[in-house]
C-alpha cells in the first residue's frame, strides 16, 4: 500500500484529503506544520508528500529543502501561491510537481497517480546500449540508478529527475520532443508545462554538466526538445 504523507494547516483540507485518498486504498498521514511533517517523513518514511508552502512554523520551501537532503521521495506541492516565482523556487527546491489551491480533487488524484507511476515504472521503451552512461564526470547506472561522480561521490537525484535523465540517455543521440518528455515522464495530462522541462533540466546540468551554462552533454535544442549527447 502507497504511503502518503499530507501536509497542511487549514483541517478541512486534510480531512477532505484523508478521506478521499484513504478510499481510493491509500495510507495516509497528516501533518500541520513544516515540523511535523519532517518528523513523520523521517519516522514512517512514505512513498509521496503532498505538500502545503504556507505552512505556521516554517515555509513550505525550506521543507522540502530539509527533506532534500536526505531523502529523494516525490513531493506534490499543494498551495493557494500561484505566482511563477513561487512555483520555480519550489522545483528547484527539489518539488516534483505544483498543484494550486483552490484544486479539484480529481486534479490531484491524477496527479498523485502520475508521480506514484513514475516511481515504480521499470523502463520498457527500449535498452540503452550499455547499462552505464557518461554524463561528464560522472557515471550513471540506469540499472541500479546510481550516478557516481569520478571521485567516488554519490550525486541524488529525485524521481522526477531520474525519469527525465533515463529517457534521454537510453536514446544517445536522438531528439526527444518536449511533448514526448511531458507524456513519459509527467503524464498524458501534461502537454503545455515547458516550463517544467526548463527547470528540471537546469537542475539535471548543475548536478551533472561540467559547466551547466555550457551543456556538453544534456543538450537543448530550441523549441523542439532534448537530447543526450554522449
Amino acid at each position: 500500500m502507497i504511503r502518503i504523507l499530507v501536509v497542511d494547516d487549514e483541517p478541512q483540507i486534510l480531512r477532505a484529503l484523508r478521506i478521499n485518498l484513504r478510499a481510493r486504498g491509500y495510507d495516509v498521514q497528516v501533518a500541520e506544520t513544516g515540523t511535523a511533517a519532517l518528523k513523520a517523513a523521517a519516522s514512517h518514511s512514505p512513498d509521496l508528500v503532498v505538500l502545503d508552502l504556507g505552512l505556521p512554523d516554517i515555509d513550505g520551501v525550506d521543507v522540502i529543502r530539509g527533506l532534500r537532503g536526505w531523502t529523494t521521495v516525490p513531493i506534490i506541492v499543494l498551495s493557494g501561491r500561484a505566482g511563477s516565482e513561487d512555483k520555480v523556487a519550489a522545483l528547484d527546491a527539489g518539488a516534483d510537481d505544483y498543484v494550486t489551491k483552490p484544486f479539484g480533487v480529481d486534479e490531484l488524484l491524477a496527479r498523485i497517480r502520475a508521480v506514484t507511476r513514475r516511481l515504480a515504472a521499470t523502463p520498457a521503451d527500449g535498452a540503452a546500449p550499455t547499462a552505464t552512461a557518461r554524463v561528464g564526470r560522472h557515471t550513471v547506472n540506469l540499472a541500479d540508478r546510481t550516478v557516481t561522480r569520478d571521485d567516488g561521490v554519490a550525486v541524488r537525484l529525485t524521481p522526477t529527475q531520474w525519469a527525465m535523465l533515463d529517457k534521454l540517455l537510453r536514446h544517445p543521440g536522438k531528439l526527444i520532443s518536449q511533448r514526448q518528455l511531458l507524456h513519459d515522464v509527467w503524464g498524458p495530462e501534461y502537454q503545455h508545462e515547458t516550463n517544467y522541462l526548463r527547470q528540471y533540466m537546469a537542475q539535471l546540468r548543475r548536478k551533472l554538466e561540467d559547466d551547466p551554462a555550457r551543456p556538453r552533454h544534456l543538450i537543448t535544442e530550441p523549441g523542439m526538445g532534448y537530447r543526450y549527447r554522449p
